[in-house]
């Protein structure tokens, strides 16, 4: 599922970029991986457990943001009959992670790769992530190989994973895909992601689920100052999520049919956090009549608008409930769902930046192969949702203070003026602190009143504190 995008430029010298660093320290972020990890992952690299069968004739691609090197991904696609076959390889990291290694440990203790505006905090060695188990192009890996195959409305037909060797093609990223497409030059392998991924937008409408094209934030500094601008991801970007998407769906599936597996969950959205969201709407002039379900008006907006995008933006927050859900034996839990998804959805695409997908992976692989799990997966089962909350806290506590910081950087010469939004929060007991979203920028900050805030109302909000190595801001009604 999405999280905010934030991109910054400028030298390593510049006062946000500092900052940034500066953060980094303050919330104590792994910094490089111990020596005994990198000699881990060489020998790994060298020698990693390699799967029986071959694969490498399939034609697969990537497709990714152009810079990206950690490739967790590839993919083919095809007709089958009045269907279509999905092809769909990820990273094998157990074939270079052995449990209870040096680098395993340190996976356990990272947990997730760490997004800053201007850098990240891998999961696992560059030596891995970006080299010896990335799909990159022209390079035989080993890899989950999943198979799943659609009728002509997209829906599952028959799912299979096994361990595999294959060998991507090319590496694509969205903008060259989409002009292909576009253009009608793509070949069928390519041109097919905009047909099944429209049918998997459909039926992810049929059945209640919403995704959120969520759009990049870049923050550009130019004569001392700092500007903020969005780009709209492109639609090749959610045709991809869908395949995606149908993966964690197949393989959630698959575990709870098994009676074994990690999923991972959401209850629906508590009506105050919604509550708070229409607010947001309100003073970013979003009109969403009562009438329209939050899926209805999320699909409707356009991530190209400046406002809408700064809407989408805010519509991660009903995502932060989310959790990894552990069963085992059989015994279900009360909640297989994620409401966003409306189907039960696992994590399993992306093992290079993410811990629980390697275990997902295995979980999968047993339940195909209706075999034993290995005692090392069953060992780390229980303590794997502890372990992801608490990455998911760090990751939630690093975006957090990053947009903080950020939005600092974008008001940081502007102490004093008056700024036209809307009090989207109010504290319950001092109802004259609260939260105060501006219409523009989109910045949303504290507000302070001697009396009583008006919740949910327009506000007139004056710029009176900004300390940008703080990362801090705060407002009072003018």
């Amino acid at each position: 599922m999405p999280r905010r995008h934030i991109r910054v430029t400028g030298t390593p010298e510049a006062p946000l970029r500092a900052a940034l660093t500066a953060l980094r320290a303050e919330l104590d972020i792994p910094g490089t991986f111990p020596p005994q990890v990198l000699a881990e992952a060489e020998r790994a690299a060298r020698d990693p457990l390699l799967p029986l069968t071959d694969a490498t004739d399939l034609p697969l691609f990537t497709l990714d943001p152009a810079t990206s090197t950690d490739l967790d991904q590839a993919m083919h696609l095809s007709r089958q009959g009045d269907g279509y076959r999905v092809r769909y390889a990820i990273a094998d990291v157990a074939a270079f992670v052995s449990p209870g290694s040096p680098l395993d440990t340190e996976a356990h203790r990272r947990v997730t790769t760490l997004y800053f505006p201007d850098t990240r905090i891998p999961l696992h060695p560059a030596l891995l992530s970006e080299g010896a188990a990335s799909l990159l192009p022209g390079q035989t890996r080993p890899a989950a190989l999943w198979t799943v195959d659609l009728d002509a409305d997209g829906s599952p037909l028959a799912v299979d994973v096994r361990r595999a060797l294959v060998r991507s093609r090319a590496k694509l990223d969205y903008a060259g895909v989409q002009r292909e497409i576009d253009s009608g030059t793509a070949e069928e392998p390519l041109a097919l992601l905009k047909e099944i991924g429209l049918l998997r937008e459909a039926l992810e409408i049929d059945r209640g689920g919403i995704s959120l094209n969520v759009p990049e934030q870049e923050i550009t500094e130019r004569d001392g100052t700092y500007e903020l601008h969005y780009r709209a991801p492109l639609p090749t970007e959610a045709w991809n999520a869908q395949i995606s998407l149908l993966t964690g769906i197949a393989a959630a599936d698959l575990m709870l049919a098994y009676g074994t597996g990690v999923l991972r969950t959401l209850p629906a959205a508590p009506d105050g956090a919604v509550g708070r969201l229409r607010r947001t709407a309100t003073a970013l002039h979003i009109d969403w009549p009562h009438h329209v379900s939050y899926a209805a008006l999320v699909r409707s907006l356009d991530p190209a608008l400046p406002h809408h995008a700064a809407f989408l933006q805010e519509c991660t927050t009903l995502l932060r409930g989310a959790g990894y859900t552990v069963f085992r034996d059989g015994v279900l839990p009360e909640i297989v769902t994620h409401s966003a998804v409306a189907a039960p959805y696992t994590h399993c695409t992306a093992p290079l930046r993410r811990l629980a997908d390697r275990f997902a992976t295995e979980l999968c692989l047993a339940a195909v192969a209706d075999g034993p799990v290995s005692d090392w997966v069953l060992a780390a089962l229980e303590s794997l949702p502890k372990e992801m909350a608490e990455g998911s806290r760090r990751a939630g506590a690093v975006e957090r203070a990053c947009v903080d910081l950020v939005e600092a950087a974008l008001l940081k010469d502007r102490l004093g003026e008056v700024f036209d939004g809307c009090v989207v929060d109010v504290d319950d007991h001092e109802p004259g602190i609260g939260t105060v979203q501006l219409e523009t920028p989109a910045v949303i900050g504290r507000i302070e009143s001697p009396g009583p805030l008006p919740l949910g109302e327009r506000i007139r909000a004056r710029l009176t504190q900004v300390d940008v190595a703080a990362a801090r801001v705060r407002f009072a009604p003018a």
